[in-house]
């Protein structure tokens, strides 16, 4: 299983991304797909979860300027991200958590997001 995640970028306060993760060599079903980010010398944090029956789960801190989907409903994965704030900074990781053949919890090599005041 490899997870590819892309859309990082440097961007101005109040600015927009959007985070995409394409993941592949799935033979099992995906459990939930999800949004993590990490600054340097902090635990990595949960940003937006989604489940295999669409259910989401946002951070407070992004609730209502946030929003995760899985594009084709398959093995896709997005975050908008609008009104960026600079503690929005981080490395963002995707993550997949497979059931059924190759069970398990896999990750993106993380895409770099940083917002400039």
């Amino acid at each position: 299983v490899q997870l590819q995640a892309s859309g990082g970028g440097s961007v101005q306060a109040g600015e927009s991304l959007r985070l995409s993760c394409v993941a592949s060599g799935i033979r099992g079903s995906i459990w939930i797909m999800g949004w993590y980010r990490q600054v340097p010398g902090h635990q990595r944090e949960e940003v937006a979860t989604i489940t295999a029956g669409g259910s989401t789960r946002l951070r407070d801190s992004v609730k209502g300027r946030s929003t995760i989907r899985r594009p084709n409903g398959k093995n896709t994965l997005s975050l908008e991200m609008n009104n960026l704030r600079p503690e929005d900074t981080a490395v963002y990781y995707c993550k997949v958590a497979i059931k059924g053949w190759g069970q398990g919890e896999y990750w993106g090599q993380g895409t770099q997001v940083t917002v400039s005041s």
